[in-house]
Parts: structure tokens; sequence; C-alpha cells
């Protein structure tokens, strides 16, 4: 580990970090500090020794957790003394957020020091910090939050955008969802040839907004060029079934429905916790299911599945849940590996331009 990392050139992997895949965190983010950010970043190390980590925050705090996990051989400290807390909003942090640890951590990528930003903090500071650092891809409109989604499907899980980062968006928007979504799913997911649906009030091709219907027609007409299968308008109940690998919808509507399963996910918990332990005999029944109860609660954990993607800027970011334990962050983390591993940052800047390229050409 090596403190003076500000001596480092931007554009260079530090010298600890070479033959690395690197990793920039904030560990100032989130609600429960950095105790907890440094030990998802011990427990991902652990399982892969290809990690390398740069951690921003407050060189005095942070130095004593490395040591304490072990992490001196994986990681580099930069110091960033300030902190974007919840309560920040994303103006204050624009004007004077540049000393704080989550304006460190994206610069690492802007600078190619590292592949990926994580973060557990603020998600407005946090998108707005990322698209005036990083800049959007030539060719995308609005940036979309990503986030997988456990249903039924052969992976395990469902690609859904946008999830928050803009309540609104049109036709053209709604197909570059589609194309980052599938790039995703690609590269995240390995699905050879993702199946894409538009989140709509029904299936039939006549119900919704009518930008909902221009943009069946466009993602229907990019489908056979882009490498995906559209499957057309899917309905809520559809999420979870598997019936599509890709779920396409606006900002709005996406975290409403993502907030709503949470708190679902997190009720049916509470209710089954609270009927085995009901009666003496409910608690022989849990013990003999335990097993299987275990084997539900990883299934319906949301920690295992968090991290949302930033999608189309010029650099990858994963916002992982505020409220993320060691755990949480450590799955965090396990994505944004794969997401760097993958290339995915150069291959969805790849797709977006050539679709670009392709529909300008047929104007």
């Amino acid at each position: 580990m090596r403190t003076d990392a500000q001596d480092d050139l931007p554009g260079t992997t530090p010298s600890e970090l070479v033959g690395k895949i690197v990793i920039s965190v904030d560990a100032m983010g989130g609600d429960h500090g950095p105790a907890a950010v440094v030990a998802g970043c011990a427990m991902s190390a652990k399982k892969n020794p290809e990690i390398g980590f740069i951690l921003h925050g407050n060189r005095e705090i942070l130095e004593p957790l490395v040591t304490k996990r072990h992490l001196k051989n994986c990681c580099v400290i930069r110091d960033a003394p300030d902190v974007v807390t919840m309560e920040t909003k994303p103006s204050v942090v624009m004007r004077r957020g540049k000393g704080t640890s989550m304006w460190s951590a994206i610069d690492s990528v802007r600078h190619h020091e590292a592949t990926v930003a994580v973060s557990c903090g603020n998600t407005g500071a946090l998108m707005a910090l990322s698209m005036v650092r990083l800049r959007k891809l030539p060719g995308v409109n609005r940036p979309a939050i990503a986030c997988l989604w456990p249903s039924r499907s052969d992976s395990g899980y469902a690609v859904m955008l946008d999830v928050g980062a803009d309540i609104r968006a049109d036709e053209s928007d709604l197909l570059q969802y589609a194309l980052m979504g599938s790039s995703y799913a690609r590269n995240g997911l390995k699905i050879a040839r993702p199946r894409v649906g538009l989140l709509n009030v029904g299936t039939e091709e006549h119900k919704g907004r009518p930008e909902l219907k221009a943009a069946h027609s466009l993602i229907a007409n990019a489908a056979p060029d882009s490498k995906f299968e559209f499957i057309g308008f899917v309905e809520g109940g559809d999420i979870p079934r598997g019936q599509a690998d890709v779920i396409v919808t606006d900002g709005f509507t996406g975290n409403v429905a993502l907030k709503t399963a949470e708190g679902t996910a997190s009720l049916i918990r509470e209710f089954l916790g609270e009927a085995f332990r009901h009666t003496f005999l409910s608690r022989i029944a849990a013990l003999l299911a335990l097993t299987s109860l275990r084997r539900l609660s990883k299934r319906t954990d949301p920690r295992r599945v968090n991290g949302g993607v930033f999608l189309g800027l010029n650099g990858t970011v994963v916002k992982s849940h505020g409220s993320a334990d060691a755990t949480g962050v450590s799955a965090a983390i396990k994505l944004a590996f794969q997401l760097a591993q993958a290339g995915f940052s150069d291959r969805l800047a790849a797709r977006v331009a050539s679709t670009s390229a392709s529909r300008q050409d047929m104007s």
C-alpha cells in the first residue's frame, strides 16, 4: 500500500497495481461508513487475487482499516478528506465537491487509472459527477441506470433500465436503453442473444403512450443488426417470470417498480420468519426445512444482487445501495470486476457508435 499516490501521473496505473484489474472505490460513501466498504473490498480480494483497488477517502481513517484487512498488497489509498453526504444536493457537489472521495473515485476512471468506479454514496450526486467528469458517449442522449432483477430466466436475472437516472424518456432514449441493456446482458450475464422486452400496461401493440408505440418500431427495426431478440411489449408480471433478459422502461416507472419489488421481497421474508416462529411445531418445521430456507434466503437477499450500473458514459460506474454492508459492497465490486474483465466500456461504446452510424445512413 502506498499513501503518497498523488505522485502517480494521470493516465497511469499505480505501480503496485500493475497487472491487476483495478477498481476505483469511494470508501467514504454509504450508511455504514468506510469500515463496511473496506471489509467488502477484503471479501472480494480474498476470492479473486487479480483484483486491485484505489481507495478514495480520509487517509488517517483508511490506513488502519486496510492494515486490519490485510489489503496492503492490492490497495492504494488516495487521500480525499471531504465526503458527499446523502443530504448533499448535486448542485453543491458540482460547485464544491472536488476534494471529496466521490469526485476522486470518478476521476480515477476518467484518467484511466482504474476501469470501473464503485460508490455507495448519494445517487443524484454520483450521476451528476459521472456525467460531467466522464461525459456521455456520442449518440447517447440520456444515460441510464441498469439493475439486475432476479427472475426465472436461465441466467437467474434480468437487466432492467432505466431505474432512476432520468424520469423522462422518448422513443430514441428507449432505443438506446435497449442497445445498452443488451450489451450489458451479453457482457455481464454472458447471454449471446438477449431477449429484450419493452415495459407497458399490456402486451397488445395498440396499448401504451405514443412514445412507447414509436419505440416498439425503432427497437424492432434495430434488433436484427444489434444481436438481440425483441419480444415486444411485456407487463410488470413478466419481469420475474423470465420472459425477457432485458426490460426497457423510463426512469420513473423503473424506479417505482424496483422500490416496490424490494419492499415486497422484504415483507415476504418477514412474513416467513413470523410464520416459522409462530408455534413450537412451526419452529420444528423450520429446523427440518433449514437447508431449503437458507437457499431461499440467499436467492432473495438483495445484498447479493447489489449494484446499479450507469450506462451511456465514457467509463463504467457501479452504484451500490447506500445501506450496503460488507456483503453488499462485495457484490457491487464483483459486478464491477466482471464488467471490467469483459472490457464492457469499450464494447458498449462500439455498439452505440455503430448503431448511431447506421441510423444516420438510413436517414
